[in-house]
């Protein structure tokens, strides 16, 4: 059997976590003892990387390996130990993450990080990003997001500045209004999108709901299992190539509308409304695994 990936160890914090929480069960001492344990050994491995970076501080070359090893400088960020500033490592993460917001027709520029009381607030410009699609939009921005705190997690606040949109086109904001929530953005890891085929559709549930996964060529587009017009389930749907047009569009089974896969769902009907859209979700690679970001549909207990 192999050693763990990064993704498994990534999530080592929630396993901790888990443990402490258990922990609880055995009473407040058992929590404190447990909580202090982990706390010894955190400690022990902080004054360990710190004496491994006084060592390094003559090999600039190593020093930049060790920081490039996403798992290594999460470990060094904890200590306190990380040897370049939150500008730095911002800058580094988004040329990571470049050639994906190339792919899209789109690039990022840091404007300003500035300290706060709070942590660092950080401005960003987006130029020529998502070709006046939002759902492309609001994917790019979440990819930005994922890498900044990843790579600086004294952010609290990020602010984008994005290319203004062509009239008519569905606003990103409004998109990106229901995907962050509760101040965070959840994530689900879905890694049975990869057995879709090309030009296939899917169902797949997700947090207790049920969204509607399209493949084309490597690229997924996933939606809230909810037809825009008839508000019914999109079940059987499945995707057809207009005449004179070369994007697929996803025709309901019940009501017979069509709707634009690639661009937002937006409903192609002449008869159409501009709020006809199906609900994108973003999808993203996340530790290796595609994973879709979706905050909870609104309950409905007790409305009648």
């Amino acid at each position: 059997m192999g050693a763990p990936d990064d993704a498994y160890w990534r999530t080592a914090g929630d396993r901790i976590q888990t443990l402490l929480d258990a922990s609880s069960a055995a009473g407040p001492v058992a929590r404190e003892r447990a909580e202090l344990l982990v706390g010894e050994i955190t400690d022990l491995y902080g004054a360990v990387l710190q004496r491994i970076m006084q060592r390094l501080s003559g090999s600039p070359e190593l020093v930049e390996q060790f920081t490039a090893d996403d798992l290594i400088a999460s470990l060094l960020l904890v200590h306190g130990l990380h040897p370049h500033d939150a500008r730095r490592r911002i800058e580094d993460a988004l040329d990571k993450v470049r050639p994906y917001l190339g792919s899209h027709g789109g690039d990022v520029a840091v404007l300003s990080v500035a300290e706060g009381p709070d942590g660092a607030a950080v401005r960003l410009q987006f130029s020529g990003s998502c070709k006046s699609c939002p759902s492309s939009a609001v994917t790019l921005e979440l990819t930005v997001e994922d890498a900044i705190r990843t790579a600086a997690p004294e952010v609290s606040t990020i602010e984008v500045l994005a290319a203004e949109p062509k009239t008519g086109v569905i606003p990103a904001d409004s998109l990106l209004s229901r995907i962050h929530r509760d101040g965070h953005t959840p994530w689900h890891p879905l890694p049975e999108l990869a057995d879709l085929n090309d030009a296939e559709v899917g169902g797949f549930q997700v947090a207790g709901s049920t969204v509607l996964a399209c493949r084309l060529g490597d690229n997924w587009f996933v939606y809230r299992d909810r037809c825009a017009r008839c508000k019914d389930s999109l079940a059987g749907a499945a995707l057809h190539r207009r005449i004179g047009s070369a994007d697929p569009v996803l025709r309901c089974p019940r009501c017979h509308s069509h709707f634009d896969v690639v661009h937002a769902g937006a409903c192609l009907d002449e008869n159409a409304a501009a709020d006809d859209h199906l609900e994108p979700l973003p999808v993203l690679v996340r530790d290796g695994v595609l994973s879709i970001a979706m905050a909870p549909e609104p309950s409905t207990a007790g409305v009648p």
